[in-house]
């Protein structure tokens, strides 16, 4: 391949041509093109050679786009750890793709033998309707199969906690789940989890953690490429639908049997837990829910939302929508691979009728996580009041950034209480856990069958909750009202910066640690801590904690699995046990106006 020189006034990429080292990228580029077992992967990489050394001087853009495309793609490789793999589709070492999968299960599958020397390792594998999951599914089989490891596959698209019941179910010494959750329609992934023989404690059946995250990036990293992993072309087990109705069945144990008087709007946002859901739903008595059609069956493309995240501006608006239509009661919206469970209801103090009418401007909003935490968790509180064992033996559990309220709830009912690090990871790990949750959406209603968050049974339970509620002629809001007389009022929000440099994140880090706010929303900040210095016994890990005088808290941290630095607010209001409906409007009120000043506070310090 020649090089042609950089023409006059151009301003091309000065470190894609640079002498002997750039004959070593293009020997690296090639080597990688040999080895990948996808045709379209390697025309797509043949394209970007031949667009980044054009000769055409009207092609300046598209070089310079190419040459940028080129060393990114090849700047590393895509890192396997907690989260396991996570990344857009594409082709090259640092995108996802089907090299970078057959590799990541040939030192899974290494992991595993060295961890069962003598035994055969089983490993079930589920998979998303995103484009190529099945695909990726199939490769993960083929390559554990060669390598001597016991390998099923899920029956077809299904949501990751089908994958994690089935791990625990099956006894399987590891789970793979091929999904990017809710991250954007280009993206992709490979979520595992321990099980069976190879974690035996709490943690069994639970995602990664250290040290097992880096042992097996440390296998992935000594695999060979991926045109010589072996590859069986068949002896893999394609699990049959018993197993997806077993979930539901264990599921449908969490139901109380009560008569139901409950409209409900659902929808699964384009994802794969629609009509899981709805069977879910249906077995509990709950006949009256009505199905967002244009986002119930599964598509990669995901349509009609900009970002396929219930938490996203605008991507419940739809469901919001027909709620209002249809007076309904509630709308349940879970995230693609229903994994989480989004709450919206009527709730009269945030109408505003002015402007145009839209559902939202009616009332309707979305719960915020931990509401809906701190509602299931005096919903199983009581629950395991009612079955009280052994003091000491069940533990409530959150993450660091999620509310403080759950902590009460959990006293309140004779209960211990565990936080933990961000990530169901830590959470389901927790021992004696009887419910967990993190504010981002996830909850584990039902540890002893799915050691992960759960959107579809958190989905019954919080149906169940509201229609009991409607019962009694009240609401999910009124219950929120019940919690804040009983342990005061305690609001959450979050400020979130997403970025394209990964480096603006850092800086954005660095600027809060050496600078922080003194005041919060006018309180002074009475403590700093530096989470990379680890707290109460927890691992270290990046992040900033803010307490001031007034009991207001803010953790900063950066995402784990997007390009976002994530900042979490939580204030806490007195309120009377007596306070009326009236009183805990103004409190509700008071309460938004301080998260207003302490976002204002934190952008500041963050420089976003």
């Amino acid at each position: 391949m020649t090089n042609p020189e950089p023409l006059a006034n151009e301003v091309d990429d000065p470190g894609y041509e640079a002498g002997a080292g750039h004959a070593a990228f293009l020997a690296q580029v090639e080597a990688w093109i040999e080895a990948d077992p996808e045709p379209a992967d390697q025309l797509e990489l043949r394209t970007l050679l031949a667009e980044a050394d054009s000769p055409d001087p009207r092609d300046h853009e598209v070089r310079a786009r190419a040459r940028a495309e080129l060393r990114d793609r090849f700047s590393g490789t895509l890192q396997f750890g907690t989260a396991g793999l996570r990344g857009e589709m594409a082709a090259g070492p640092n995108r996802m793709n089907r090299a970078v999968v057959i590799r990541a299960a040939a030192g899974l599958a290494s992991f595993l033998r060295d961890a069962l020397p003598g035994q055969t390792p089983r490993v079930v594998i589920g998979y998303d309707a995103r484009h190529h999951s099945h695909t990726f599914a199939q490769d993960s089989a083929a390559v554990f199969t060669a390598a001597g490891v016991e390998a099923s596959i899920l029956p077809s698209a299904l949501p990751t906690p089908v994958l994690a019941y089935a791990v625990r179910h099956l006894g399987a010494d590891a789970g793979v789940m091929v999904t990017a959750s809710h991250n954007p329609p280009r993206d992709n992934g490979y979520k595992v989890y321990l099980g069976g023989r190879v974690v035996t404690d709490s943690g069994q059946g639970a995602q990664i953690v250290p040290p097992y995250d880096a042992e097996i990036a440390a296998a992935i990293h000594r695999a060979p490429v991926a045109a010589r992993v072996p590859r069986a072309t068949d002896g893999w087990t394609v699990l049959g639908r018993d197993l997806a109705l077993g979930y539901v069945e264990s599921v449908g144990r969490l139901s109380d049997g009560a008569a139901r008087d409950l409209r409900i709007v659902a929808t699964p946002l384009h994802g794969v837990g629609g009509a899981v859901v709805n069977r879910v739903l249906e077995n509990a008595g709950f006949t009256d829910v009505i199905s967002v059609a244009e986002q119930f069956e599964a598509n990669p493309l995901f349509p009609t939302v900009a970002f396929p995240n219930p938490e996203e501006p605008g991507a419940i608006d739809l469901a919001l929508a027909y709620a209002q239509d249809a007076k309904a009661d509630l709308v349940i919206a879970n995230d693609p691979d229903a994994d989480r469970c989004a709450l919206a209801v009527y709730d009269p103090r945030v109408g505003t009728y002015q402007g145009a009418e839209t559902a939202r401007s009616n009332g309707w909003r979305m719960l915020h996580g931990d509401e809906v935490g701190s509602l299931l968790g005096e919903e199983i509180g009581k629950r395991a009041e009612r079955l009280r064992t052994a003091p000491g033996t069940q533990f409530f559990a959150s993450s660091i950034v999620s509310s403080r309220l759950l902590r009460k709830i959990a006293e309140s009912h004779g209960l211990g209480y565990s936080s933990t690090l961000t990530g169901f990871k830590w959470i389901s790990r927790v021992d004696g856990l009887v419910y967990g949750y993190e504010e981002a959406l996830g909850y584990c209603v039902d540890p002893q069958n799915v050691r992960d968050k759960d959107g579809i049974s958190a989905a019954l339970l919080l149906a169940q909750l509201a229609n009991r509620l409607k019962a009694e002629g009240r609401t999910l809001v009124d219950a929120l009202d019940d919690l804040a007389r009983t342990h005061g009022l305690h609001v959450t929000d979050q400020l979130s910066a997403r970025f394209t440099d990964l480096d603006q994140i850092t800086a954005a880090m660095s600027r809060l640690r050496a600078a922080p706010p003194r005041t919060l929303a006018g309180s002074g900040v009475s403590e700093v801590v530096d989470l990379s210095d680890g707290l109460d016994g927890l691992p270290p890990t990046d992040g900033v904690r803010l307490l001031s005088a007034d009991g207001t808290r803010v953790i900063v941290r950066p995402s784990g699995t997007e390009p976002k630095v994530k900042c979490y607010l939580e204030v806490i209001v007195p309120v009377a046990p007596d306070a009326s409906y009236d009183d805990l409007t103004a409190a509700r009120a008071f309460a938004r106006t301080r998260l207003d000043h302490v976002r204002r506070d934190v952008a500041a310090a963050l420089g976003i």
